[in-house]
């Protein structure tokens, strides 16, 4: 069974299987629903209909739509942090730009086919417009508390720094590549590819 968000996004956090598999299939169906009628259009009824599930299941663990898509993109983020990991397991340790190229691809990858993730992703765009920078810090924190062993560095200030200012700068210039190609533009993620192998050659070679 996929993991679930964690507690501090749930009005209340499952404790037996049947409830985490309700989860499951709630935040399944709240994927699907935004690919298929964007988040404006998201409401908890259509959710709990979609998930064959009765709507107080749905306010038992979510007070509105915005937390129930808070909470998927709290799983989005584990869930791409676990494909990350799996695309290192065979890769040589300490190298940055093995590193680096998992850590894009497997985003892209996410972005072209997971549901759901090009509205959500890891909560930058919901709802578009007012969100505020705290997802791409948690990104960043999580991408340092994941990596920082592979690449045989200290998780200190200055590499949370240097990968939130790459995080930052990705999640910008991806965005960009798919406002111009539905499925991201090719020379545009070649030039993002370009210019963090610059940034990080500098500050981690």
């Amino acid at each position: 069974m996929k993991p679930v968000p964690p507690a501090t996004s749930l009005r209340r956090a499952p404790v037996q299987r049947r409830s985490a598999e309700r989860l499951t299939r709630i935040l399944d169906a709240c994927a699907d629903l935004l690919d298929e009628v964007g988040y404006d259009d998201l409401s908890t009824r259509a959710v709990a209909q979609r998930a064959g599930v009765p709507i107080g299941s749905v306010y038992r663990f979510f007070g509105n739509k915005r937390q129930m898509a808070d909470a998927l993109a709290q799983r989005n983020l584990e869930r791409y942090a676990e494909r990350v990991t799996a695309r290192l397991a065979g890769a040589r340790p300490g190298d940055w730009r093995a590193a680096m190229d998992a850590v894009l691809d497997e985003y892209l990858a996410m972005k072209r086919t997971a549901p759901g993730f090009s509205l959500v992703d890891f909560g930058n765009q919901i709802p578009v417009g007012v969100r505020q920078a705290e997802p791409n810090h948690r990104v960043a924190d999580r991408l340092t508390e994941l990596l920082s062993g592979y690449l045989g560095r200290t998780p200190d200030e200055d590499m949370s720094r240097i990968f939130l200012i790459a995080v930052e700068t990705a999640d910008t210039l991806v965005q960009l590549a798919f406002r111009v190609d539905p499925q991201g533009d090719p020379k545009v993620i070649d030039e993002t590819r370009e210019l963090l192998r610059a940034y990080l050659a500098r500050v981690l070679d």
